[in-house]
């Protein structure tokens, strides 16, 4: 049966203020219902049906805490839909779905703390929530459906998709005036270009280009303008007719492939993209063709030389980071561990220690002095609790220097940072680092 599933939503929140201290009336201007839901109306239609325990609402949604907006359906210009299941504790969500009529406009409350652990299932409360505090729905029902209704509403629309797939494929195929060839499985080649040499073999790794459109022409996705793909032929990749039909290439051949969704996904289909009984054409190209023995060839040639650039950084890590500190004037010596603190401004605040949760604002730069990374370039301010590895060990040094209102620089050896391990291109192994940090709180 489906479920709303909170803790996906809970992935969109916002930024987190706190909160205000409340009135003695727990939730003024909400009157609570016999069931004990705390509502405030905004709306009220003329319809007399509610829901039943699983019934299916349709809702305009969004719920916050104070000026907080956690989920909002507004970011997915489509309403919410879900099933009415047991209250999951008293006068929550579920209950006060179960007394609006379709068309009701209304705002709920209840405490934040019973939300997440009795509706959304977590272990412990998000830092950002005091227990206690209200949690608000704003819902606007939109409709209601029985179980009943909505898996016949369902088969209807699968009903429809499958009749209006083999329209459009007759249509398609017509236009094609027969330059196509069928094969047993039901897939449809066009031979574009035609290649040199053998046809792929099982464990071959095909370099491929390929353009995916379903049968309207609406682009799903392109290799074209990338680096070719690497299929290893003969394990499953895409769909069964895209797996199918690179078999018939050969290298430097170009084929058109028309797969119908018995080839593809079927009466699945694949979320909002690919809706069920949808017809794709694959436009493909086959650049090369290497064996399994080349490829792992050329995967240990690579690891070797990945290793011996990381060597080499290594090596160098040292001369770099006198470079920088002669380039810079910087007169500071290391700690122990390695690490250069030098205090650009001194705090006045509370002391950061470890246990407590820090909120800075930083800016990262390689030792080259390129910029990678800023918390400012979002205007979110980052919070970690210090002393539970929760970043790397340079910051939990430097931060514990700290005092809030202050600012510094932080020259971290890589293995401060990250050693040996690659964060992308632009912080590869044995890469020392640069973090401009201003601790704003410490958070008692």
């Amino acid at each position: 049966m489906l479920k709303i599933n909170f803790n996906v939503l809970l992935l969109f929140t916002g930024l987190i203020g706190l909160f205000s201290a409340c009135s003695q009336s727990p939730y003024p201007g909400f009157e609570q219902t016999d069931s004990g839901v705390y509502i405030k109306y905004h709306e009220k239609s003329d319809q007399v049906n509610t829901a039943l325990l699983n019934d299916v609402v349709s809702v305009e949604m969004k719920y916050y805490l104070e000026d907080t907006v956690l989920f909002d359906t507004k970011l997915f210009n489509e309403p919410l839909k879900f099933p009415i299941i047991k209250p999951t504790f008293k006068g929550d969500l579920y209950t006060a779905l179960a007394e609006l009529h379709v068309g009701d406009s209304a705002t709920i409350v209840f405490p934040a703390d019973s939300f997440y652990f009795a509706t959304a299932g977590v272990q412990s409360l998000p830092e950002f929530v005091i227990p206690g505090s209200p949690m608000y729905f704003d819902i606007k029902l939109l409709d209601i459906q029985t179980e009943a209704e909505l898996i016949a509403q369902e088969q209807e629309f699968l009903k429809q998709r499958k009749e209006e797939e083999k329209t459009k494929l007759t249509a398609f195929l017509e236009n094609l005036n027969g330059d196509y060839e069928t094969k047993e499985s039901g897939l449809y080649v066009v031979d574009l270009k035609t290649g040199k040499g053998r046809k792929p073999k099982v464990g071959d790794v095909l370099m491929m280009h390929f353009t995916i459109n379903d049968i309207d022409g609406n682009q799903l996705f392109t290799s074209v303008g990338r680096d070719p793909m690497a299929v290893t032929f003969g394990q499953p990749f895409d769909t069964k007719g895209f797996d199918e039909g690179i078999g018939y290439l050969r290298k430097g051949g170009k084929n058109r492939l028309i797969v119908p969704s018995s080839l593809a996904f079927d009466s699945i289909g694949r979320g909002q993209m690919v809706l069920p009984y949808t017809t794709l054409v694959y436009e493909t190209e086959l650049v090369d063709i290497k064996t399994k023995e080349q490829v792992e060839k050329e995967r240990e040639a690579a690891r070797k030389a990945e290793e011996a650039k990381a060597e080499a950084a290594r090596l160098n890590e040292g001369k770099k980071i006198s470079a920088y500190l002669i380039k810079n004037n910087i007169s500071a010596k290391p700690s122990e561990s390695g690490l250069y603190y030098i205090e650009k401004e001194a705090g006045t605040g509370s002391q950061a220690i470890a246990g407590k949760t820090v909120k800075v604002h930083y800016t990262l730069y390689n030792i080259d002095g390129k910029k990678l990374q800023s918390s400012l370039d979002g205007g979110e301010a980052f919070s970690f609790e210090l002393g539970k590895g929760q970043v790397i060990q340079g910051w939990e040094e430097g931060i514990a220097l700290m005092k809030a209102g202050g600012k510094a620089t932080f020259i971290l050896p890589s293995s401060l940072a990250y050693g040996a391990i690659a964060r992308g291109e632009d912080i590869p192994a044995y890469s020392p680092l640069v973090f401009d940090v201003e601790l704003l709180e410490v958070v008692d």
